[in-house]
């Protein structure tokens, strides 16, 4: 059984004393790929260099986190352009819109984004999105953009915006929320929606599954998450672990082709 690990930060300074015990542990689990995005300009050489170490295995992503405006520069977007010709990453990400506190700036938000967006359809690549209480803000600028899909991550809006966004060529990431039993909305939506919508994410080190709450998060509980799935839509795991897989693999043909063994 095969697994990708869609969205984790395995290059933040939480997992600096464990990485490679956690990555022997994930190849022993069957987790063969995990996509890493990045969140600010400062940590993109990091991201890079990790993602080179382990090329079989790790898959990097380029971007501007929105909670994090107050880190970056409008001349990272320049840099992003650039990097990303250079590298070829399998995305531009994580970016996005996130409009859950109040205090956010919004119009700083839409220019990191329309911008990033700008790059992304430039390049040809798909986007790693998180959005959060602005759904239909990034749907609106999502239907002025010839883009190649990419993956809701996190996903958590209404099942009329998961059809949206399916019709736009994205599917969506499924995280340690769903093994929480009072997510009802999201553990009804992880039931209703096609497997051919879903993709499996731990967003470690933050999301732990159920069972890790209060935890750093791990990429290798993401058989945790898998299992969590089966329960809900009565399948078989190896069912979803291959359909998932397959998943990431239309998305991101290219970039996370099998090179081989390591």
């Amino acid at each position: 059984m095969e697994l990708v690990d869609s969205h984790c930060h395995l290059d933040f300074p939480a997992f600096a004393s464990d990485r490679e015990a956690i990555l022997d542990h994930c190849k022993k689990l069957g987790i063969r790929k995990i996509i890493v995005p990045g969140v600010t300009r400062a940590g993109w050489a990091g991201l890079l260099s990790l993602c080179s170490r382990h090329s079989h295995t790790l898959y990097p992503a380029l971007g501007l986190h929105p909670l994090f405006l107050k880190r970056h520069n409008k001349n990272d977007l320049t840099e992003l352009a650039s990097l990303i010709a250079g590298t070829r990453p399998v995305a531009v990400g994580e970016i996005g819109l996130d409009y859950y506190s109040p205090h956010q700036d919004k119009v700083l938000q839409l220019y990191y984004f329309d911008t990033q967006l700008e790059i992304a359809e430039q390049a040809g690549l798909p986007v790693i999105l998180h959005v959060r209480k602005a759904h239909d803000a990034v749907l609106s600028r999502l239907r002025q953009r010839q883009l190649k899909g990419g993956i809701i991550h996190a996903f958590n809006g209404s099942l009329q915006q998961a059809e949206q966004y399916l019709a736009s060529g994205f599917k969506l990431g499924f995280g340690g929320a769903v093994t929480y039993w009072r997510a009802k909305k999201l553990r009804h939506l992880a039931r209703q929606l096609p497997l051919s919508a879903l993709v499996l994410e731990t967003d470690a080190p933050d999301m732990a599954p159920v069972n890790h709450h209060g935890e750093r998060n791990r990429p290798d509980y993401l058989p945790e998450i898998l299992e969590t799935l089966a329960r809900l839509r009565n399948e078989d795991p190896q069912t979803i672990a291959a359909r998932t897989t397959e998943n990431i693999r239309e998305l991101f043909p290219s970039g996370t082709s099998d090179p081989g063994p390591e």
